[in-house]
């Protein structure tokens, strides 16, 4: 079994997790504005998500010499460790909850604003609860001015949201003749101070209609991100509908996601530690990678059954599916496929560091918009073309988890086995 105790090896492991699961969503994002039906991604995702988890737990797991303190994967398999088991399994609902949750804030929010306020309430209630599990193991001097640069981080978030859907709102209006050109020159529609040549739209006029029907906007092949036209095109071919929604209604999934979020670090820790001492005392605790497979085995039932009950029961307004829909909707199956494997491969670095270098400070990697926003600007135009209040707000909020990222690394100790 590979035991991580090093603590720049699981800073580096932390800091690669944050890579992994900051990009996986951006494959949910491309899908769903495409058209594709959240249910069909989901489920591919999670297939592919707990065939990698377990292959992870396995080999990292099974090699190298088992010891009685320290048993090989398939040797503890065998053991009598159930609560430790269910506490897993818990971690594992959480984090299925959590991202079933986002997938749809995804859509009425936008990748920048729902990793916002999910990963800051993570951070905010998960390390908390890992500081004061783990004993105190991180610098507390350290590691709670970083959660406090979180809190700042999500105040300057939904400032720059609300900055920016002023800003779409505006650029909805002009679309259809409802604003005066004086209006159009402040949010930069037709300012020439702003760049319009570099990013175009070109993730969703591509490919406009999947099953082959002529599209009234597929004639409109390259549109400036974040301008009018592109805000249109984006509506007409996403799979959830989101103009005239209540924005509110994002909010509350991406408050709900960062509850989900908040509580399967922590589980996830008392599975490994035994802190409560629920196992028997004759018995190791679990390792890293048991503890891992029973979480993601229980990340894979739950999402398996949402997400197969929710193809002939939708919400939100989505059209039924079914079994044999989901099978024969190959298109974009690639893009969930990476982002099960991203995520798989993110969620097992993140525990391997955690459990050398302590579970509050691998909650860094819950600062998921560094890299979240960095695609949702690139790819999708978020925050493209609009008013300079939402651009300082913006990197104000970059900023603050920069710095709250840095100080949660930074209050990593070895942990004492």
């Amino acid at each position: 079994m590979i035991v991580v105790e090093d603590i720049p090896l699981a800073i580096i492991l932390m800091l690669l997790s944050l890579l992994c699961l900051g990009s996986w969503p951006l494959f949910f994002n491309i899908l769903e504005r495409r058209g594709r039906l959240p249910q069909h991604t989901y489920l591919d995702y999670a297939v592919t998500n707990f065939i990698v988890g377990s292959l992870f737990a396995l080999l990292l797991g099974q090699l190298g010499q088992g010891t009685l303190n320290a048993p090989n994967f398939i040797t503890q398999l065998q053991q009598e460790n159930w609560p430790a088991v269910v506490l897993a399994m818990v971690g594992g609902f959480s984090l299925c909850s959590g991202n079933i949750l986002m997938q749809y804030s995804l859509a009425f929010c936008g990748i920048s604003l729902t990793e916002v306020v999910s990963a800051s309430l993570a951070v905010v209630g998960g390390t908390t609860i890992n500081y004061f599990l783990d004993d105190g193991l991180n610098k507390a001097h350290i590691l709670f001015p970083g959660v406090g640069c979180f809190l700042v981080a999500v105040i300057l978030g939904s400032l720059c949201h609300a900055s920016n859907v002023a800003d779409i709102d505006a650029k909805m209006d002009i679309y259809n003749g409802k604003m005066s050109t004086g209006k159009d020159a402040e949010i930069g529609s037709n300012d020439d101070s702003f760049d319009d040549s570099s990013v175009t739209f070109k993730l969703i006029a591509h490919n406009c209609n999947d099953k082959g029907n002529e599209s009234p906007l597929q004639g409109k092949e390259r549109f400036k991100a974040g301008s009018k036209e592109y805000l249109e095109v984006l509506e007409h071919e996403r799979a959830i509908k989101v103009k005239g929604s209540s924005v509110f209604l994002g909010l509350v999934l991406a408050f709900m996601t960062g509850i989900s979020y908040a509580m399967f670090s922590p589980l996830f820790n008392l599975a490994t530690n035994d802190q409560f001492h629920l196992l028997k005392p004759e018995l190791p605790h679990l390792s890293v990678y048991v503890t891992f497979f029973y979480f993601s085995t229980a990340f894979f039932i739950l999402a398996i059954s949402v997400n197969i009950w929710l193809l002939y029961f939708p919400i939100l307004g989505l059209p039924k599916s079914s079994i044999s829909s989901y099978f024969s909707d190959v298109e974009g199956r690639h893009f969930a496929i990476m982002a099960g494997i991203m995520c798989a491969v993110g969620n097992g670095f993140q525990f391997m560091g955690g459990q050398a270098a302590g579970y509050a400070a691998a909650d860094a990697v819950q600062a998921l918009p560094l890299v979240g926003t960095f695609w949702g600007i690139v790819l999708f135009g978020e925050y493209r073309n609009s008013s300079w209040r939402t651009y300082a707000l913006l990197t104000g909020m970059l900023t603050m988890f920069a710095a709250a990222v840095s100080l949660l690394v930074a209050s990593a100790r070895q942990r004492v086995a």
